[in-house]
């Protein structure tokens, strides 16, 4: 059965496959090979597997040469994007450098303003005491020269009545001259008490011009602190919403900043008024609470500096990888590529505690920051700070490269809160509305 099976399948590769000889000839003899079916069946399966590979490897060598170019053109699209967009970030930060110059500008405005108003309300609070006491002086001398000239009435009807009980007998001059003495003082006082009226009604007149004034320079003064107090507002929020983005509570980040600058003194100072026992003033309470809230905006300033809120990569770059997973492991920071030499920046003060290299990072920098925090620059090309350096925000400290485990020129950027690493981005788009 198996002799006639190999038989028939002989027979059938001799149909498509009939035994050739292949003679090969020299001087002195003649020689052939046989070329059997079957052997002609392994050759041409063999050939047919070359040419399919060849065409196969072919496909593929030309697939990856169209995703290669592909690949450039959609990397220069993006890079492209990433140059429009940095542009449109570096023209916005202009405009917010130039509003918080304006604003600047009218906080100092606003501080000559509150000084001005401070010293016409102290001026117009001692005006408006003395025109009290000059009142009450007033109302004083009245009362008394009514009282004499009530006195001086009862003596006159005394003696009228003692002159006409008395009439037959001859006045004297000592009664006579009572008579003048009592008529001049009555005259006197009645003089006295009409000036005195007179006074009096042009104290009241002077009294409601100054209540008239102290009334529009308090509408003034509300104004202004209406304005004050929605600058603040304004200026403040940001701030407040910058620092929570990042994961900071913005009152221990204060109270915190308070303790390293617990200086006293200053045109930040609460402004102090007498109450004289009485209640405080509405407006020493509303300029306080604006002084307090410039004092936040103050810390907050000092805060960001010493926060790692700014971006390491000034010039033309791309981002090529985020924070995260990345092939099975994690990647702990954000990749910004570039060309080799690009400058790096420190991203908030602080001093430099490594400086050198470091297995898969290459040349390495680590900065300490404040409030925990520790930011790290890896694949340097080049490093201009050194151990136990103090650097500031914006300060250049090293030059892109491709130093340790990289694939091409870029810079590894990490922020380490607590000894624990967190998205580089959060901070930086927490700043990107502010800085």
């Amino acid at each position: 059965m198996h002799t006639r099976l190999t038989m028939r399948i002989h027979a059938l590769l001799e149909r498509v496959f009939p035994e050739r000889r292949l003679f090969l000839r020299s001087d002195t003899e003649t020689r052939f090979i046989r070329l059997k079916s079957e052997t002609q069946l392994v050759a041409w399966t063999g050939s047919i597997i070359v040419v399919a590979w060849t065409i196969v490897a072919t496909a593929i060598l030309l697939m990856d040469s169209i995703g290669a170019g592909n690949f450039r053109a959609q990397a220069q699209r993006d890079q492209m994007t990433y140059e429009q967009r940095l542009s449109a970030l570096s023209g916005e930060r202009d405009i917010r450098a130039a509003e918080a110059l304006a604003a600047q500008e009218r906080f100092n405005s606003a501080l000559q303003q509150i000084s001005i108003m401070q010293s016409e309300l102290l001026a117009t609070e001692e005006k408006r005491r003395e025109l009290e006491t000059g009142m009450e002086v007033v109302q004083s001398t009245l009362r008394d020269t009514m009282k004499a000239r009530e006195a001086a009435r009862q003596q006159v009807a005394a003696l009228s009545a003692e002159v006409d009980e008395n009439t037959d007998v001859a006045l004297n001059d000592d009664t006579a001259g009572t008579v003048d003495l009592l008529a001049n003082a009555l005259a006197e006082t009645a003089a006295q008490r009409d000036q005195i009226a007179t006074d009096a009604a042009s104290a009241i007149d002077y009294a409601s011009e100054m209540q008239l004034e102290l009334r529009l320079l308090q509408e003034r003064n509300d104004q202004i602190f209406r304005q004050l107090e929605e600058a603040m507002l304004v200026s403040v929020e940001p701030l407040d919403k910058m620092f929570r983005d990042a994961g900071m509570n913005p009152d221990n980040l204060i109270a915190q900043v308070k303790r390293g600058y617990s200086g006293m003194g200053g045109p930040l100072m609460p402004i102090q008024f007498s109450t004289r026992g009485g209640e405080p003033d509405p407006d020493a309470l509303r300029a306080n609470a604006i002084l307090t809230a410039m004092d936040r905006i103050n810390l907050y300033r000092i805060a960001a500096e010493k926060a790692p809120f700014s971006i390491p990569v000034l010039a033309n770059f791309r981002f090529t990888s985020g924070f995260g997973p990345r092939w099975g492991r994690m990647h702990k920071g954000t990749d910004f590529a570039g060309p080799i030499g690009t400058p790096i920046h420190s991203t908030a003060d602080g001093v430099v505690t490594h400086a050198g290299w470091s297995s898969g990072y290459g040349r390495l920098i680590k900065i300490r920051h404040e409030f925990g925090i520790e930011t790290r620059y890896a694949h340097l090309n080049a490093m201009d700070v050194t151990v136990g350096q103090r650097v500031s925000r914006g300060e250049r400290i090293g030059a892109m490269g491709n130093s340790g485990r990289s694939t091409g020129p870029h810079l590894h950027y990490e922020i380490h809160v607590g000894g624990k690493p967190v998205n580089p981005m959060t901070y930086i788009r927490a700043g990107r509305d502010v800085f």
